[in-house]
């Protein structure tokens, strides 16, 4: 082999250098690409459980929103059913006041009745005491 030169050497050695660098840099390139596929990878499964996550929440959102619904129904019902009741014992009270104010107008007769009885016997006797004369 012939001889080579100083320089030549030198610039072997720049070279070697160099194509070692340059296979250094491949190697982090590869890593580089292994790990950016790794992160695809992790952020396909990520985007995959976010949207598994999404999909859990709009059909709790659902079942939520039918939960409201059958609630807001129940409470009208009870309302239905109270409102009722109210309106039963609002004509039950009536008609007792009803017969509490036809027993009341009765008795008041039945008194009236009595007081003229005995206004009657009272205006009777003072009569007869007019009537009489007076004897000491």
């Amino acid at each position: 082999m012939p001889e080579t030169g100083p320089l030549t050497r030198s610039m072997d050695k720049q070279f070697e250098k160099l194509f070692a660098m340059m296979a250094e840099m491949r190697a982090v390139q590869e890593e580089m690409k292994a790990g950016q596929e790794e992160m695809r990878i992790a952020q396909s499964g990520l985007e995959q459980k976010m949207e598994a996550g999404q999909e859990e929440m709009r059909s709790g959102q659902g079942r939520m929103e039918k939960g409201q619904e059958e609630m807001k129904g129940l409470i009208d019902e009870i309302k239905g059913e109270v409102e009722r009741k109210i309106d039963e014992v609002e004509e039950k009270v009536q008609m007792k006041v009803e017969d509490v104010k036809s027993e009341v107008k009765e008795k008041i007769e039945e008194v009236e009745h009595k007081v003229q009885g005995k206004i009657g016997e009272i205006e009777r006797r003072l009569s007869e005491l007019e009537d009489r004369p007076f004897s000491f």
